[in-house]
């Protein structure tokens, strides 16, 4: 069998002869040269019709000529047999498994290293990691299949390398040359790229080649495929030819030509053998460790002598210059050799780092997706942590990436070799960010144990990553714009999008160097250094005085507002995150020993970072609004969660610095400079221009703002003695303390750290308590009472809007706890060593000063020169330092206690007679009208000068232990204090809750004084009314029995009956109704102009029976007349039930029909066409009105109606209608008319029966309605017919009244139906608009016929009848079984008055005979619907034949019996009646069951798409949520999503009402969308 299969052909017989030799002489079989000569011969005869070529026929040659006798020899026996065999004897350690672009990917949160750590689907849906990794062994392959793997490989892999980096184009290697004339057969080859579109490019082929649209998009998909295609066949000049022109049309002046070469047909042959041969490799090594193992050796070998690198470095390189195709084959087998063997991925790894720049340079320069690129392998090696660490050590990978960084961006530094991103290319700079994403994965991983060569490489690498923070440290400096505004924004987006990119790298940064000892305090002298260099201009201004308080201040001039000044600062910053880090770890006593004191210039440190946050008050102030909106956004991301963390905090963490260091008058004389505020706190008054006093308040608030940061927010690791689960939980506090909080919010508005995690799970349940979503919202988080004392209304990561709504919050709960509204400060930390002196600045001389000075200035009511805002703040700042000075005193001996804040506080200011000090200023700020709201704080603060006192003057210690115990226990209470002091300020707020009680009791005896008063008027009244009270009394009482009764014999009662003689009464009662638009009432009435409805007709397959069916929408030749039973389609209407005059509907509709048409893109979001306008008053999407006709009084004599009972039985009945057709009929024979269809009549009725007998039951004149009301029921119909049909509008049409009969049919079943699905009954559970809405679509029904002729209606209505009685042989009727019932039933009721027209007279039938034909109407339609499902069949047998027969066949005569005898095993067969409700298909409970059936789609997004057509359609919330009641959209939590039934349910109800295209109206409205956009390419 095997000699067969090798001499299929002459490559056959040549392996075959390989193998022979090889049996006496391995030494002298050279397999290379053997092989490509076979090659040289066979694969341009296999690969010659790449045109038109026939895939299945070609990859038989290949395997019947090359590759199965390859195997044969490689594996010495039958192929299959073989991998058979070695399939069975064990699997991988690894899936192996290559995910393409979009594919579903799982990764474990709480068990992955980080983000990259991903499943596949098999292995998520088996366990967790079971099914990733095995402990099974492999079975190990013969020496003498090794043998020939080591000999064929190398051949295999160099034509493969050889012929993908192959550069001619018309010639191939010697080798592969087969001797004799080269044919003139070449290829004109188009290449993909990404910046022209597949319009462009058939556009292009089109005019190029003249081809055909088919054609070219054949091509171009082809293209956006593999990554090249052949488009052009033939010899070398045509060839060229077309290439020019291809060319030529695609190059515009913004865009470069396409990727043209023309390729030998020998050449183009080769290359895709050489990729089919790279697939034939990735198969085999799937099989076997060994196959993998000889693979990656051949593939890392160099060779001897060569300076070409090895195999795989040569792919690499070349790999920007593959094509799609290619690129895709050498990473799959990249992926299934060496990263399925751990010792050679490190190999490979430490490949790709020696050509690492080279590779992202390409990378850079290339316009592919990075998915397509070699450089995305990064994340495999990079993401491992012992792999991390070899490079690190042994590559020194973070040195390579961050000079692969400034390499890649020279073109962005300016003179200053600050970057500068004016004009950047986004394009680019995304691709820059793959370099910092690889940065990011080497340090994601901190190492545990360190040697000095890692420690070395790391450092290293830390200084050249300083390099780019020196590029970065003060670029794009901006300048304050004085006079005129800017004209253009300038670009900040890249350097703000930089520094997020670089965020988390810094942090890393950080945490690796804190690892250990000696490496973080050389960093951070490294850092140091770094910063003094860029920290030298402004060096040669001479240095100027500052004098206030008696303090002194030497330092260089500069004001943010005239010079200079830049945002970014990421040195700086660094260096804050160091210095905390020296000071968790204990390492800063030994920071002397690297960075002396002299060298240190905590000035310089501090200056950069001030002159930042002066830059957001000035903003704050608006003294920067002339230079425009990007600096607002720059600050805004400065202070935002996704850069505060390296950007803002660590500005203020500067200052920390800065204030323990510093002398403390002198760091607050340097804000004070810088804050350009010196002037503000002497005696002199700045200037009395209002604008400026304004934007001194402004600096002035926002400068002790700072400060209380710098003394208050302590929640920093380092800066005092809490961990980063304190940090969160303060976070989440504060952010509870606003309002009740989702989870998915709470997690926005925390900083994520490397591996976008919050930290939020770990610490949630410790402050908040989770309350369930109801059937509709989400769950939110609500904070515990115990956390509560934990708010601090200062904190400075609240926004000026989250700060009033806390306070406002936390306020109004005190108040319902009938508690002050003080909000002190909750007793803070202690500080780090490194940090205690930071608390020096509250008590120092100048703190004082300004203190002193703004209270005296709200005291003295100097309206301009403070505010609320600013006392308070002062007020805050008083109780840090109070509460600071108490915490101490408990704590240590007062004789050890330096820190005096109340000695300075009770101190004078000066020597003057009139000199206060800040406790006497607070006494009077009590009295201040408009400071009332601060009266509790300031009290508060009171009580603890004295609590102060008492502690310092320790006279009653065993009191003030009670009370600090007291107040430990009671949290934010009032602080404690000694009984003395307590009852002296007690007296006091003891007057002033008097005079509050005393003011409170007042307003209650007047409001009791008011209801006595109406209580009196009110028994007046009734004793002045007492006989009309009571009547309305004993009514009530009547009416309320007489309900009662009829609650309990509803049985009888009559008026509930709605068919036949024992109908109840319709009242005309009188309907007076508002219109929404002028506000007017008017009375519904037949002879007044007309009111209408807003509504909404749309077809509508909501209730069809068999999805398959597909409806015919539109067509002229369409008959809507018969409604087939699956109900494919309908016309639906539906209404708000808003009500307005027709004319005010004409002016408006007019009037937004002329906006709509004026805005860009509307028709994106209303079909004008279609006469679409939104509702006046709910916005509701509308088509059309419903004009609302009013009710005819109907009343039925009971002695009338049993005289005609006698008389009117079916059978007369049914004579009598047929008299009357008859009649019709023999006008039409006698050619009056000619729209009468013929028909005979058999069996029923009497032909010569009197004509009239109809009218002899009565009659009664056709109700005359206004030409307003006409026009209203001509207009609506018209919208049925034009909807429904989707026709152009034509008023005299016959289809007209049809569609009118069927909107009204299919809508009634449409709420039938709804009401079902909602579990309502069908009496009384209609909504206002739904009531409203049928009820005027109904009487427009009824009336619509008054406006055809009389002639149609009466032809539409034989046809009808002719379905229910099949005597009337009518043209074109249709079976029983191919109608719906229902349809038939509400058009021939509301045709029938028809036949009661008479010429020149317009009659309709009285009350008494509309209820017997709608009785025996309604009777007939049942029957007929009772035959649809019995599916019975009448005979014309004698009744005694017939009883014969069934006795024979041993059957009931009564056959309905045989159903009720076998009813439980014939209703299941009754599949058809009645109708099945449709539904919404059932989704798993579990979102990921529902990722893993639709995988094939590759889904990005958790999200409902509602879609009316091409271009209206909208998102909609997924019924998927998680255990906090919230969506997921874009799948970004990760939180397990399971199927909420209750948002399945609106959904479902949702599309059962036909409110789709209403909710997308609405949504597109809202977002206003501006762009033409196809949903339904979703």
């Amino acid at each position: 069998m095997m000699q067969d299969y090798l001499n299929v052909s002459a490559g056959g017989s040549l392996i075959l002869e390989w193998m022979v030799m090889t049996q006496w002489c391995d030494e002298r079989f050279d397999f290379q040269a053997t092989f490509l000569q076979c090659l040289a011969k066979h694969v341009p005869n296999i690969y010659s019709a790449e045109m038109d070529p026939l895939v299945e026929k070609q990859e038989e040659m290949v395997q019947a000529s090359i590759l199965y006798p390859l195997e044969c020899y490689l594996f010495g026996e039958d192929p299959d047999i073989f991998l058979e065999k070695l399939q069975q004897s064990g699997t991988s350690q690894l899936c192996g498994k290559v995910f393409k672009g979009g594919e579903t990917t799982y990764s474990c949160r709480d068990c992955a290293v980080d983000p990259t750590c991903v499943l596949c689907i098999d292995c998520f849906q088996n366990s967790i990691h079971k099914n990733h990794r095995y402990k099974n062994s492999e079975c190990q392959l013969n020496e003498e299949i090794m043998e020939h793997s080591r000999r064929v490989f190398p051949s295999v892999i160099k034509y493969i390398v050889d012929m993908l980096i192959w550069e001619e184009e018309k010639e191939l290697p010697p080798e592969l040359t087969v001797s004799g004339e080269k044919a003139d057969s070449y290829y004109c080859v188009l290449f993909n790229d990404e910046h022209h579109s597949y319009d462009h490019v058939i556009y292009s082929l089109q005019r190029a080649l003249g081809c055909e649209l088919g054609e070219a998009q054949l091509h171009t998909t082809a293209i956006d495929k593999e990554g090249r295609r052949a488009v052009k066949a033939g010899h070398y000049a045509s060839c060229q030819e077309a290439k020019e022109e291809i060319k030529r049309h695609s190059e515009n002046v913004s865009q470069r030509p396409l990727h043209v070469e023309v390729l030998h047909a020998d050449v183009m042959a080769h290359q895709k053998f050489a990729l089919r041969l790279g697939s034939w490799l990735n198969k085999l090594m799937s099989y076997s460790s060994d196959f993998r193992q000889i693979f990656c050796q051949i593939c890392l070998k160099e060779e001897a002598g060569s300076e070409k690198p090895c195999f795989i470095s040569r792919l690499m390189l070349w790999d920007a210059k593959l094509h799609k195709g290619a690129r895709k084959v050498l990473h799959e087998l990249i992926f299934s050799s060496f990263f399925m063997e751990m010792e050679y991925k490190k190999l490979f790894a430490v490949e790709f780092v020696k050509y690492y720049k080279a590779l992202q340079k390409e990378y850079i320069s290339d316009d592919h997706d990075r998915v397509l690129s070699v450089t995305a392998l990064s994340v495999q090696m990079f993401t491992v942590p012992t792999l991390a660490r070899h490079l690190i050590e042994e590559q020194n990978v973070i040195t390579t990436i961050t000079e692969t960084l400034l390499e890649v961006l020279p073109e962005y530094l300016d003179k200053n070799d600050k970057f500068n991103f004016q004009g950047y290319s986004q394009d680019k700079l995304n691709r820059v960010y793959a370099v910092i994403y690889d940065l990011r994965y080497v340090l994601v991983s901190k190492p545990t144990l360190w040697t000095d060569r890692l420690r070395e490489r790391f450092l290293e690498g830390f200084v050249s990553f300083l390099r780019i923070l020196t590029c970065m440290q003060g670029m794009e400096e901006i300048k304050r714009q004085i006079g005129q505004h800017i004209e253009v924004d300038p670009d900040w987006e890249a350097a703000i999008a930089i520094q997020m990119q670089l965020k988390n790298i810094l942090l890393m940064f950080q945490e690796w160097c804190a690892c250990d000892e000696e490496l973080l305090l050389r960093a951070y002298r490294e850092c140091h250094k770094a910063v003094m260099r860029c920290s030298t201009n402004g060096r040669s201004r001479e240095k100027t005085v500052f004098h206030l308080c008696g303090h002194t201040l030497e330092s260089r001039p500069y004001r943010v507002s005239a010079d200079p000044v830049s945002i970014h600062l990421p040195l700086s910053r660094t260096l804050a995150g160091l210095h905390v880090r020296l000071s968790k770890t204990g390492a800063i006593s030994r920071l002397h020993e690297f960075v002396s004191p002299e060298e240190f210039q905590v000035e310089l440190l501090v200056e950069y970072p001030l002159r930042c946050l002066v830059l957001v008050a000035q903003v704050a102030a608006e003294m920067w609004r002339r230079n425009g909106l990007s600096l607002i956004s720059q600050v805004f991301y400065y202070q935002d969660v996704k850069c505060r963390e390296e950007m803002y905090d660590k500005d203020i963490i500067m200052l920390q610095i800065g204030a323990s260091l510093m002398d403390p008058n002198q760091f607050l004389l340097l804000m004070l400079q810088r804050y350009e505020l010196a002037d503000a706190f002497k005696k002199i008054k700045p200037t009395k221009d209002q604008d400026l006093i304004k934007q001194y308040n402004i600096l002035i608030e926002e400068m002790l703002q700072i400060l209380i940061y710098v003394v208050g927010e302590r929640y920093v690791p380092g800066i005092s003695n809490v961990t980063k689960e304190d940090v969160i939980m303060r976070e989440i506090i504060h952010l509870l303390c606003i309002e009740p909080m989702a989870h998915s919010a709470i997690t926005k508005s925390l900083p994520e750290n490397e591996n976008n995690e919050t930290g939020l799970e770990n610490v949630i349940d410790k402050v908040a308590t989770f309350k369930k979503p109801g059937v509709s919202g989400h769950g939110v988080y609500e904070l515990k009472d115990e956390c509560l004392k934990e708010f601090n209304m200062f904190f400075y990561h609240y926004t000026k809007t989250q700060h009033s709504k806390a306070e406002h919050t936390q306020k109004k709960r005190r108040k319902q706890e009938n508690r002050d509204e003080a909000l002190p400060p909750p007793p803070p930390p202690d500080f780090s060593p490194a940090f205690s002196n930071v608390v020096r600045i509250l008590n120092c001389d100048v703190m004082m000063h300004i203190l002193r000075t703004l209270l005296q200035r709200a005291v003295e009511l100097e309206t301009h020169l403070w505010t609320e805002a600013m006392i308070q703040m002062v007020l805050h700042l008083l109780s840090l330092g109070l509460l600071e000075e108490k915490q101490q005193l408990q704590k240590s001996p007062e004789e050890e206690v330096s820190f005096d804040f109340y000695h300075k506080a009770t101190r004078m200011g000066s020597s003057a007679l009139n000199a206060v000090n800040v406790l006497m200023l607070l006494e009077k700020l009590k009295r201040v009208p408009q400071l009332e709201a601060q009266k509790d704080t300031v009290n508060w603060i009171l009580q603890m000068f004295d609590t102060v006192k008492r502690l310092r003057e320790k006279s009653s210690l065993t009191t003030v232990a009670a009370a600090s115990a007291s107040e430990a226990t009671k949290g934010d209470e009032l602080p404690a204090i000694s009984l003395f002091s307590y009852c002296k300020t007690q007296s006091t707020q003891d007057k002033e809750k008097a005079e509050r009680k005393r003011k409170a009791e007042a307003a209650r005896l007047h409001r009791q004084k008011i209801m006595a008063q109406m209580s009196a008027l009110q028994r007046n009244f009734i004793e002045t009314h007492k006989l009309l009270y009571e009547n309305t009394l004993e009514a009530q009482g009547k009416e309320d029995a007489i309900m009662e009764e009829e609650s309990m014999s509803s049985a009888i009662d009559y008026s509930r009956i709605a068919l036949g003689p024992k109908r109840g009464p319709s009242v005309a009662e009188k309907e007076v109704l508002t219109c929404i638009l002028c506000q007017e009432e008017q009375e519904v009435k037949l002879e007044s102009a007309a009111m209408v409805l807003s509504a909404c007709v749309q077809k509508s397959t909501a209730l069809t029976q068999n999805r398959s069916r597909i409806p015919e929408l539109s067509g002229d030749t369409l008959d809507p007349l018969f409604m087939h039973p699956e109900l494919p389609c309908g016309t639906h209407t539906g209404s708000c039930g808003h009500v307005m005059h027709a004319a005010c509907w004409q002016k408006y509709f007019e009037a937004m029909q002329l906006n709509f048409r004026q805005r860009l893109h509307v028709e994106q979001i209303f079909d004008l066409e279609n006469g679409e306008y939104l509702c006046p008053l709910c916005k509701s999407l509308c088509n059309t009105v419903i004009p609302i006709v009013p009710l005819q009084a109907q009343k039925i004599n009971s002695e009338d109606a049993e005289a005609v009972a006698q008389i009117l039985s079916l059978a007369r009945w049914l004579e009598i209608v047929t008299g009357r057709i008859s009649g019709y009929s023999v006008k039409n024979a006698k050619g009056e008319k000619q729209n009468f269809p013929a028909f005979t009549n058999k069996g029923v009725g009497n032909s010569a029966l009197e004509f009239h007998s109809i009218l002899s039951f009565g009659v009664q004149s056709s109700a005359k309605y206004s030409s307003s009301i006409k026009e209203m029921l001509i207009l609506f119909a018209t919208t049925i017919y034009r909807v429904g049909l989707k026709v152009a509008p034509n008023e005299a049409d016959s289809r007209i009244p049809m569609m009118t009969w069927s909107t009204c049919a299919f809508t009634i079943q449409c709420i039938e139906n709804l009401l079902e699905t909602e579990g309502k009954p069908l009496f009384g559970s209609l909504q206002n608009r739904q009531h409203s809405g049928l009820k005027a679509l109904v009487q427009f029904a009824a009336a619509q016929r008054t406006t055809s002729p009389p002639v149609l209606i009466q032809k539409h209505l034989i046809r009808l009848l002719g379905v229910l009685l099949p005597n009337f042989k009518v043209e074109d009727t249709p079976s029983l079984l191919e109608v719906d019932m229902f349809h038939i039933l509400v058009g021939v009721v509301l045709s029938f008055p028809s036949l009661y027209w008479e010429d020149a007279v317009d009659l309709q039938p009285s009350s008494i005979s509309s209820a017997y034909n709608h009785l025996y109407l309604f009777h007939l339609t049942t029957l007929a619907h009772i035959m649809q499902i019995v599916i019975s069949s009448a005979t014309d047998s004698e009744e005694g034949q017939f009883k014969a027969l069934c006795s024979y066949l041993s059957l009931p005569t009564n056959l309905f019996l045989l159903f009720h005898e076998y009813w439980d095993t014939v209703n299941p067969l009754l599949q058809r009646y009645p109708r099945k409700r449709n539904h919404l298909i059932e989704l798993p409970e579990d979102y990921s069951c529902l990722l893993n059936q639709a995988s094939q789609f590759r889904i990005r997004e958790c999200k409902v798409v509602l879609i009316e057509g091409k271009t209206r359609g909208c998102l909609y919330p997924a019924p998927y949520l998680d255990e906090y009641g919230e969506t997921d959209p874009g799948l970004k939590r990760g939180n397990p999503l399971h199927l909420c039934r209750e948002r399945y349910r609106k959904l479902h109800l949702l599309w059962q009402q036909h409110c789709i295209i209403e909710e997308i109206a609405r949504s597109q409205e809202t977002n206003q969308i501006f762009f033409g956009f196809n949903w339904q390419l979703l």
